[in-house]
């Protein structure tokens, strides 16, 4: 399995390299980068819950599993509603005590759209008997002699004579119990012998104690609708394709767990967590509530740890962790206002704090406000103070991603000195229009970015040689830019969705001390003179629903991409760096991201869904709206990054 995710994968990376060759091959057209890449425009999926009679059915939880995991409740009318989903093929259900869980329904979610879907909810039998379910434990004491199979006997005279007497159901009342086997009791017998009756024993308020607490975490989790996801991954890093194929590449395991579910009727919490084990032990923990639109006040709230420890033998890795671990911590808060139906305000911020930092934390607010003075046309503005730590890409991956990894890399300072954060101050005003399918955007904003991070790959120190798994981190000085971008995306023949955006950057650097150390190992990161960056960002997405197929591609082409010196080998010679003319001068470059989720239906069960992931990318960071423009392209010789395993859904 292991060869032919290889394989897969090489091959994906094989294809991106050859196109950003053929496109680096027209330098002269001076044609690159990309600063944000646009989102597909999300649908919603509403509807209402019924029973046999046609009646609604009131406090029904409602469950959509796909792209992403939501969970609602119907109201007093039945109705039930589900935005901001991702486009694409959803398993829509309801359930509810006292009804039969009804089956799956396959929704597609188109963008834009609101997809209607009606669920059916039928009463079990003997529903007007009032009965509490519990969990019973032990076994039964002996066996029981049958009666004649057909007759009446006790049971269905204590019953007036309304049980079913055929074979299938005397032989499920006399079955032996066993360990935890689900039973239903009526409430009446319960509420015999109350606990300040003169006539109730010790044994019997025992039972009624256990009975109740079982009784207690049955109904916790039989009503609680929750919904999370399973990984089981390996990664491993290249540049070579022999590199991609050697025995000691995918040693890295990963498992990965995320569990949530709904807190009442308008908000959602979520747990996460991932732990792999190797060289480089570590494991991340996050939290966090999401209150559910409709509603005035949406709120955003979570919190994140996680923590790395090294037990290789690379000498800078080593030299930079003192301690043998590093540790790193955030918290945030965000609250979307609806001051009225055309006024959204946005606010809040986010606290991180790095203990391998002299000054461990750093405070980022932000606040956005957006006006629809027409319907389909949006204007927004956003001021934001961004905090960047060195390393911070291991420590807080993204929520968003698609494949959430704990710390897998190792990084140290450049110029052996104290590693100091980014701080980046952004303002931003765009403008949106919807067009049928599509959404055309065009936005300008400013940036001034203090001590802008560099990042570099591939470097021999100390006699050691260069490893994937190391970086090295400084600081090029401070940033002036300014930036106009356009940008489009659209679903195109039902199937595809994806989004195209260009944008042109001018800029000015203010060099910091430690450049002339930089320009020994990668001239072109010293920028000296104002440049003018191009960049180009497009995403596709879409899914084979013949094969279960979902695929993502993120593709950027720039001309300010970074590079490293060349590295002069003399046969018995010391490796020697040598800047060429070419190394001085920024590079049009390109950065891809694929994954490839194939469905197992072969393997589902119940509500649970299987997928099989694949993915390889050369990205270093993921984009924010807000991130300074030169934070990827300030990163050199990246290596292809490849992930694959298994992904449970449930």
């Amino acid at each position: 399995m292991r060869s032919t995710l290889g394989s897969s994968a090489a091959v994906g990376g094989l294809v991106l390299l050859c196109l950003g060759s053929v496109v680096a091959a027209q330098a002269p057209l001076q044609v690159q980068p990309i600063t944000h890449v646009a989102s597909v425009e999300p649908g919603a999926i509403e509807g209402t819950v019924l029973d046999e009679r046609g009646a609604p059915v009131v406090g029904a939880m409602v469950s959509a599993f796909g792209a992403t995991s939501v969970v609602t409740m119907s109201d007093r009318a039945g109705r039930f509603e589900m935005r901001t989903l991702s486009p694409g093929p959803y398993v829509v259900r309801a359930h509810l005590a006292g009804f039969v869980a009804s089956r799956g329904q396959v929704v597609d979610v188109r963008p834009s759209s609101r997809t209607s879907s009606s669920i059916a909810l039928r009463h079990v039998a003997d529903a007007g008997a009032s009965s509490t379910p519990l969990l019973e434990a032990g076994l039964s004491g002996g066996t029981e002699t049958p009666s004649p199979i057909g007759t009446e006997g006790t049971d269905a005279t204590a019953n007036g004579g309304n049980d079913d007497h055929g074979e299938i159901a005397w032989r499920l009342r006399h079955l032996r119990r066993g360990i935890l086997k689900e039973a239903t009791v009526p409430d009446d017998i319960l509420a015999l012998e109350a606990p300040n009756e003169p006539g109730a024993s010790g044994p019997a308020l025992l039972g009624r104690a256990v009975g109740s607490s079982a009784r207690l975490a049955g109904n916790f989790f039989a009503g609680t609708p929750f919904s999370g996801q399973v990984n089981l991954l390996t990664t491993g890093s290249f540049e070579t394709p022999q590199q991609l194929f050697s025995a000691d590449n995918f040693s890295r395991s990963i498992a990965y767990l995320s569990i949530g579910a709904p807190v009442g009727e308008s908000a959602d919490w979520t747990m996460r967590a991932a732990l792999t084990q190797g060289d480089i032990a570590s494991w991340i923990l996050s939290g966090e509530y999401t209150t559910r639109a409709p509603a005035r006040h949406r709120y955003d709230i979570g919190l994140a740890y996680s923590t790395q420890r090294y037990d290789g033998g690379n000498f800078a890795a080593l030299r930079a962790v003192t301690d043998g671990s590093r540790n790193a911590g955030a918290i945030y808060g965000f609250d979307t206002f609806a001051i009225s139906p055309a006024i959204t305000l946005t606010y809040g911020g986010r606290y991180a704090r790095y203990d391998y930092l002299e000054g461990r934390g750093l405070i980022s607010p932000r606040v956005a406000i957006t006006v629809e003075p027409v319907e389909h046309f949006r204007i927004s503005g956003a001021v934001s103070r961004r905090a960047l730590a060195p390393g911070a890409e291991e420590f807080m991956p993204r929520l968003d991603s698609g494949v959430w990894l704990p710390p897998q890399r190792t990084f140290s300072s450049l110029a052996n000195r104290p590693l100091q954060a980014e701080r980046t101050e952004h303002v931003e005003l765009a403008m949106e229009r919807d067009l049928a399918s599509a959404t055309v955007s065009v936005r300008a904003f400013r940036q001034h970015v203090s001590d802008q991070l560099v990042t570099l790959f591939g470097l021999d120190t100390g006699g050691v040689p260069a490893t994937l798994g190391h970086y090295f981190l400084g600081n090029a000085g401070d940033v002036a830019a300014s930036v106009v971008s356009a940008g489009i995306r659209a679903a195109i023949a039902g199937r595809i969705h994806g989004s195209l955006e260009y944008s042109v950057a001018r800029a000015s650097f203010a060099p910091s001390d430690t450049a002339a150390y930089m320009v020994l190992l990668a001239p072109s990161v010293v920028r000296l003179a104002p440049e003018q960056v191009h960049d180009i960002a497009a995403a596709i997405e879409t899914d084979v629903p013949e094969t279960a197929t979902h695929v993502i591609v993120f593709y950027r082409v720039s001309n300010g991409f970074s590079r490293g010196v060349t590295i002069a080998r003399g046969p018995g010679a010391p490796a020697a760096a040598v800047a060429s003319p070419a190394d001085m001068r920024p590079a049009l470059d390109s950065r891809f991201d694929v994954q490839v989720r194939q469905s197992l239906p072969f393997m589902d069960f119940s509500t649970a869904k299987w997928e099989m992931l694949i993915g390889v990318r050369n990205f270093f960071r993921d984009a924010a709206p807000d991130q300074s423009v030169y934070d990827e392209l300030l990163v050199v010789r990246p290596p292809k990054r490849i992930v694959g395993g298994l992904t449970l859904k449930f």
